[in-house]
């Protein structure tokens, strides 16, 4: 194993270029609702039809695009897709100077945006792989860990104080900049990347849509791992929303206590992500993925219960920075564990089904939750969230079953 784990200088454009990306992405979070909000005076429906729809839709566009993905080489790919994100950012720029924005066009962008981040991070999982050895991966991934949470205690109030002074459009701005470096580190990796180990056929057939979800649904260990990871994302983001109203309306918690008190814990996710490694080269990967994916959802069931003033905040944050902590070791174990069950010709097809469908169950969750939020109040709407991801380790695979994958020569290897 390499002293220092220099992973290459290849590797180090993909990384800076990883960072740049997920900086600008956090710069802008919530830019399209607020541009929404001041610049076209939209409605509070208006505003969750634009995150809801957008998302939705873009996971649509994106499933035919995970096989059409598979068969080419990946780098061209995100460089492709960084500047498409690039492109499409900056008409909604050039429209508000002229004075047109809409938005037919928000929504529009918000889409294209959407379905290029899903096919990029289906193309980044397999051109990681290619580029790295398997005994290299999780120290990858904890990398690229470490970065989006540094990103996430970053971008949100640096964004913040940038709105502030020249509006939400400049964030968007900043974000397609940082999509334009992040091709240019892409493109700076250089090296020779392999073909694909066959072309697609000329016309892509109905049942191509679904080979990622084939694949995985008959693995039995990704089955287990894609439902708990799908319920368990989908139940922490279906309760945000009902705990930012129960925060800022009910309990009166200024907004910029509001953004400490999630920004703040997001530090221990940088603690997780160094604790990854250390802890599977001790206990080894299958009982550090069920262990830390077990962990993390004995969490959030505790949001349910902050009181006001300074006691309430402290308990959010605490229990914020308990749950980071464990995703931050979850995270990159899980995506090393995916990746390395994922025969190397369908590792696109695997991640676009597996986001899509992610994302499809977030969305759903997201919005039954507003409406149990309505009808049990909003208490006993996120408790029964937490209660409900309690049960969500029984999805874990309680066994590392043996691991056959195909190579790209196609032969098997156990």
């Amino acid at each position: 194993m390499r002293s220092g784990y220099r992973l290459g200088r290849r590797f180090g454009w993909l990384w800076a270029a990883y960072g740049t990306s997920a900086l600008g992405t956090w710069l802008a979070f919530g830019a399209f609702p607020l541009i929404a909000l001041q610049v076209l005076h939209a409605s509070p429906a208006e505003v969750a039809t634009l995150s809801a729809v957008g998302a939705a839709a873009g996971a649509a566009v994106a499933v035919p695009l995970g096989p059409w993905v598979e068969f080419r080489r990946k780098r061209p790919v995100l460089i492709a897709t960084d500047l498409v994100r690039c492109a499409a950012l900056l008409t909604v720029a050039a429209a508000f100077a002229l004075g047109v924005l809409t938005f037919v066009q928000l929504l529009l962008v918000s889409v294209v945006v959407a379905a290029s981040d899903i096919v990029f991070r289906a193309a980044s999982g397999a051109y990681l792989k290619s580029l790295l050895p398997p005994e290299d991966l999780l120290v990858a991934n904890a990398r690229f860990e470490s970065t989006a949470w540094t990103a996430t205690v970053v971008g949100p109030p640096l964004g913040g104080a940038v709105t502030g002074l020249l509006g939400p459009v400049a964030t968007v701005v900043a974000d397609a900049v940082s999509h334009l470096l992040s091709a240019l580190g892409i493109r700076a990796t250089g090296g020779h990347e392999a073909p694909p180990g066959r072309r697609a056929a000329p016309r892509m057939r109905a049942g191509d849509l679904l080979d990622g979800w084939r694949y995985v649904l008959a693995d039995a260990t990704l089955r287990p791992l894609l439902l708990h990871t799908a319920l368990f994302n989908g139940l922490v983001t279906a309760a945000s929303p009902l705990l930012a109203v129960l925060l800022l309306g009910r309990l009166g918690v200024a907004p910029w206590q509001y953004g400490l008190a999630f920004a703040a814990p997001s530090v221990g996710g940088l603690v997780g992500a160094r604790l990854a490694r250390p802890l599977v080269t001790r206990f080894g990967q299958h009982r550090v993925l069920v262990t830390a994916g077990t962990l993390r959802t004995l969490w959030p069931v505790g949001l349910a219960f902050p009181g006001p003033g300074t006691g309430g905040l402290l308990l959010v944050a605490g229990v914020e920075a308990g749950l980071i902590l464990c995703c931050g070791v979850f995270n990159p174990v899980c995506a090393t564990y995916r990746l390395e069950r994922t025969a190397t010709g369908r590792v696109a097809r695997t991640l676009t089904a597996w986001t899509v469908t992610v994302r499809a169950t977030t969305a759903l969750l997201t919005a039954v939750w507003g409406v149990l939020g309505g009808l049990l109040g909003l208490r006993t709407a996120i408790g029964l969230a937490g209660v409900l991801l309690l049960a969500t380790p029984l999805l874990l695979p309680r066994r590392d079953h043996c691991l056959k994958v195909e190579t790209g020569t196609g032969h098997r290897l156990t």
